[in-house]
């Protein structure tokens, strides 16, 4: 997309992650500018290696909690740069709660000095282990702010407040999408999170793995579905002055989600229960009115066909040693021809 006869140069912190090498992709596809940012702490070199050649595309090796400049002008920027499953931003959570707090700020004091659009990538954790369901964006949430999973919880909800000052300043246009559980290509294989857990357990043969009793509930949105949002957010007119819910409305148990899983991988069978971490949300629901009314965005990937896509790019990922021949063959067959629909 070009403004004013040109293409636009957009940074997007935290774009060699899962989540953010997709936006990369879409924002090339466009034809826009696209300044990488990214520590690779999570983040992983194959995520954007196919762009290294693209004329469009820069990549800067640096942490956001250190970033105070950049060399050329830029007109948009995204803040995906957070380890955002539990294992990982519980590994350093010090480190987390500076990621969310410092390095919002520096990234939000370059959108100021650029003139540059905001976009804040927030979390369904900002609600916590939620009272109401589903969630509205309005509800303020039931959050342990002295807990485990507190670094990104409270974390992500400082980045806010930090958006939104800013914002009623007349600072910095600032938008924050409240992103709820996304999966899809390019997930790390042990990032902790369930889908790749799941998964890759499925795809291994070995026994899948649930927390609890597994009657919790999420709501899983394919990532193409969220880079959609995510762009809509970021270019709709007037700025929504709110933050936005992304993500896919249908429920899940994590026992319906280990059976699609076992339905979908042959061979996959045996199921294993452990302890509930603490803090674990019991239900999760995006309400996305907000969305569909000012975005006219909805999510189109049925998790069923969601789930076999990421299931052979795993098995593509794992490769011959993790995977046995038989079971990869059959899941390669099992891909081909996946559909899409209109919600789940």
């Amino acid at each position: 997309m070009q403004q004013n006869g040109k293409s636009r140069t957009i940074l997007v912190a935290g774009g060699a992650g899962f989540v953010g090498s997709h936006l990369c992709d879409a924002l090339l596809a466009r034809g826009e500018r696209v300044l990488c940012v990214d520590s690779f702490i999570t983040g992983s070199a194959a995520n954007v290696r196919p762009l290294a050649n693209h004329v469009g595309f820069r990549l800067i090796e640096i942490d956001i909690c250190d970033l105070r400049n950049v060399d050329e002008p830029l007109d948009q920027i995204y803040n995906l740069a957070c380890a955002a499953s539990p294992p990982q931003y519980q590994a350093d959570p010090v480190h987390t709660m500076m990621t969310c707090v410092a390095g919002t700020g520096n990234l939000l004091a370059l959108a100021e000095e650029h003139n540059a659009a905001f976009l804040q990538a927030s979390t369904s954790e900002v609600y916590g282990d939620p009272a109401e369901h589903p969630q509205r964006e309005d509800y303020r949430g039931n959050v342990s702010c002295t807990g485990p999973r507190a670094c990104y919880d409270e974390g992500k909800r400082a980045a806010e407040a930090l958006c939104f000052d800013l914002l009623r300043a007349g600072r910095v246009d600032a938008r924050v999408a409240r992103i709820f559980n996304t999966y899809g290509p390019r997930m790390q294989p042990h990032d902790g999170r369930i889908i790749s857990n799941l998964l890759v357990q499925a795809i291994s043969g070995d026994p899948l793995t649930i927390y609890g009793s597994g009657e919790q509930t999420r709501s899983f949105c394919f990532v193409s579905d969220l880079i959609a949002g995510l762009m809509a957010l970021m270019n709709v007119e007037p700025n929504p002055q709110h933050p936005v819910n992304l993500g896919n409305p249908g429920e899940f148990t994590i026992n319906q989600l280990a059976e699609m899983v076992v339905a979908i991988v042959p061979g996959a069978t045996q199921i294993v229960y452990r302890p509930l971490p603490q803090d674990d949300p019991q239900r999760r629901r995006p309400d996305i009115a907000r969305a569909k009314d000012l975005l006219v965005w909805e999510p189109k990937i049925a998790l069923a066909d969601g789930l076999r896509q990421t299931a052979a790019w795993f098995v593509a990922t794992l490769g011959d040693k993790q995977v046995p021949g038989k079971r990869r063959s059959l899941m390669k067959a099992k891909a081909v021809g996946a559909t899409t629909s209109v919600g789940i």
